[in-house]
């Protein structure tokens, strides 16, 4: 075990913090017009930027007050910590945490205690579940910490302030960046000459434009796949395998950007039996379901497979488009479908219930778009490309920030 400066303790978590159960059965009556839920919180920022409305209706009865540290027990490896500055009604998958003792514990030290990488592996270490892993407070009482006496966790709590403030500035210069984007977006891909109807469906392009269905954008019929069925892709084929041919799930999907964090493979064998469900480098992958409650992932989200990208095969939820390249640029497309105006299409069509909506690939395939011609294209694509860089830039500084204060604290004895 490390030593400790003098007038340091190692104590463990629950002997410093106390788990909040107030409760409130009638929180209009108390004057409580918030409800926050997990989908509330946003990894990596401590401010509850979101909300319900009590008066909608709510089955929570958790009390939350200012000041109180809010903690995401189900799927804790989703890192989602705040701190509460109003009073609200919370989901019982969030633990409300406060100091035991704020002269053995400063309060504003807690939530930054609650994002150390340790305090995040510990609490997913001890979650149990499959599809909704919790953890319990039994466990995190039991989590082991280094506490500093009160003068050095002012000292902490000054530097740690000092980062907070830059997120804080950073985060509304990316949001600004974020909200030029959308603008720039709107005004490349849905110029005044592109018309819709009441139901937002396309009616009319520009002069040198066309409207073209996304089955029109393709050379053959079998350019446009969805997964294989259940039966002729198991989790069997691919459990326990480290190498081999990627899978695609869903969550690899987000909006202009294929990240592939699944670590899902099957044999070359197996590849090449679901040769049909294959996609390659350069195709369109858009998500033809969505679970906006559970992973924030409604339908539609698009993305292309990087041109460095092995063969992958995808799975039943992933819809798969090879586009004639000669037309239409398949970066151009993904950022189309990714507009406020493409994700109308895409909900459109996508009936199912509050939690899990779906399309299926028929009517994706006749959803018409305004193409322009290709170096239009192109010159789009190099514009909004500029601001993605520049908001990547923004965002991988916020993170070094975070990932030094997080280390600082955790490596503070």
């Amino acid at each position: 075990m490390t030593d400790l400066k003098p007038g340091w303790q190692r104590v463990k978590f629950g002997d410093v913090v106390r788990l909040n159960k107030e409760t409130c059965k009638d929180p209009e009556a108390a004057g409580i017009n918030r409800v926050i839920g997990l989908e509330h919180l946003e990894p990596g920022d401590l401010r509850v930027r979101s909300w319900a409305d009590v008066a909608d209706g709510t089955t929570f009865s958790n009390r939350v007050r200012p000041g109180q540290v809010l903690f995401g027990k189900r799927r804790a490896y989703q890192r989602k910590v705040a701190v509460a500055d109003f009073d609200a009604i919370c989901s019982g998958d969030i633990y409300v945490f406060e100091s035991a003792d704020p002269k053995r514990l400063l309060p504003e030290l807690l939530p930054f205690i609650c994002q150390t990488e340790a305090f995040f592996e510990y609490a997913v270490g001890t979650s149990a579940g499959s599809l909704s892993p919790r953890t319990n407070w039994k466990s995190l009482a039991g989590y082991e910490f280094a506490l500093p006496p009160l003068e050095e966790q002012l000292r902490l709590m000054r530097m740690l302030a000092a980062g907070t403030h830059f997120l804080e500035n950073t985060r509304a210069a990316v949001n600004a960046a974020k909200a030029a984007r959308s603008r720039q977006e709107l005004e490349l891909m849905l110029p005044r000459g592109v018309k819709v109807g009441i139901d937002a469906t396309l009616t009319a392009v520009p002069e040198g434009w066309r409207a073209a269905s996304i089955r029109d954008l393709c050379l053959i019929r079998s350019d446009l796949a969805i997964g294989p069925f259940g039966s002729n892709l198991l989790s069997s084929d691919y459990t326990g395998r480290s190498t081999g041919v990627p899978v695609i799930f869903v969550r690899d999907i987000r909006a202009n950007r294929f990240r592939y964090i699944s670590s899902c493979f099957v044999s070359a064998d197996k590849a090449a039996e679901l040769k049909s469900h294959q996609a390659l480098p350069g195709d369109l992958l858009v998500t033809k379901v969505g679970v906006p409650e559970t992973m924030g992932v409604p339908p539609g989200l698009s993305a292309v497979l990087p041109e460095d990208s092995p063969i992958c095969v995808i799975t039943a939820d992933v819809v798969r488009v090879r586009m004639d390249r000669s037309q239409v640029e398949p970066r151009y497309i993904a950022r189309l479908l990714n507009t406020a105006w493409g994700r109308q299409q895409t909900w459109r069509i996508s009936p199912g219930s509050t939690t899990r909506f779906k399309m299926n690939l028929s009517n994706f395939s006749a959803i018409r778009l305004p193409i322009p011609p290709t170096q239009y294209q192109q010159a789009t694509i190099d514009a909004l490309e500029k601001i993605d860089a520049t908001i990547e830039l923004v965002e991988r500084r916020a993170s070094e920030v975070r990932q030094m204060t997080s280390f600082a604290l955790s490596k503070a004895r």
